[in-house]
């Protein structure tokens, strides 16, 4: 580039910076000056003398943290729940994407791709409340099972059921984005590979497993290198709209005790250092997740 369409350049690109401008203070005012809020995990907070005047305890709040009964437990909920999400979420979308992919009829298929892709935009605000509705003791599918004479079971009151109804419900509401990005990666295959195969007698079913498949291995493994970073995120928006007291013990995850300990009981700085200590492991995850995503997939996010 000459040094005259350099400058050029240059002078046609501050409004564009100008336009990042906006973002990038909102981004800079509640995403980076709080981070100065970690201090509070190492003192001893008392609002009324606020964060610097406040009594410094060193490592004690993470010390307190690991002495308590239910952190065991509430770092088991986080990692079986989040895991049995990843699993189960991992196949559906593929198996959807597959079956629309076969599907011939284009308004059919862009119908069932709407369905599917809806429930991804609703906040879990609406759908927790839905789900309460249906599944309640005198909802419609306790109504449903009393046809055939079960007993009205307490789908989102009993720790037998309850991690069940999170997983299924997570898979419900996620899977139509996911099957998207597979039917928009299995649009690229190309065409010709499909026509070779037909020549060579393969059927629909031969086509997909020798073709289709393979053509969007590199996406399906990048998004499920992409995924270890949520290995510790539970779905706090999902669990606090639909958990209780009574599924405490099944269902009690990282966010949901942060939340408790800090907003309901007022101790700022244990609920600090348990953020601070999930924040960093999560950090570790992501870092190792997208260095395999370049590794394997050749994905890059600078």
């Amino acid at each position: 580039m000459s040094s005259a369409a350099y400058t050029k350049s240059r002078k046609m690109g501050w409004q564009l910076h100008l336009m990042l401008l906006p973002g990038v203070l909102l981004i800079f005012i509640f995403s980076y000056i709080p981070i100065a809020g970690i201090v509070i995990a190492f003192k001893d907070f008392y609002p009324g003398l606020g964060i610097w005047r406040s009594p410094w305890v060193g490592l004690d709040n993470f010390r307190y943290m690991f002495m308590l009964p239910d952190t065991g437990q509430i770092l088991w909920n986080t990692l079986r729940i989040a895991i049995l999400k990843m699993i189960c979420n991992f196949p559906v979308p593929i198996i959807v994407a597959l079956m629309l992919n076969e599907v011939r009829a284009a308004g059919f298929k862009r119908a069932v791709q709407t369905i599917v892709y809806l429930p991804y935009f609703i906040s879990w605000v609406i759908l927790a409340g839905i789900i309460i509705d249906l599944f309640a003791r005198d909802g419609i599918i306790n109504q449903f099972l009393g046809l055939f004479g079960c007993e009205p079971i307490f789908f989102l009151g009993d720790n037998r059921y309850f991690t069940g109804m999170l997983v299924l419900t997570d898979v419900w509401k996620n899977f139509g984005y996911g099957t998207v990005v597979y039917l928009a990666a299995i649009t690229g295959v190309d065409s010709a590979l499909y026509e070779s195969a037909i020549i060579d007698g393969a059927n629909r079913w031969k086509q997909t497993l020798h073709i289709t498949l393979p053509s969007i291995a590199p996406i399906i493994m990048l998004l499920m290198i992409l995924n270890m970073g949520n290995v510790l995120n539970a779905g706090f928006d999902q669990i606090f709209n639909l958990y209780s007291p009574l599924v405490y013990e099944s269902a009690d995850i990282i966010d949901t005790f942060v939340y408790r300990i800090s907003m309901v009981e007022a101790n700022y700085s244990l609920g600090t250092a348990v953020g601070l200590l999930k924040s960093v492991v999560t950090f570790i995850l992501i870092t190792t997740s997208y260095a395999l995503a370049n590794k394997y997939s050749d994905y890059t996010v600078f």
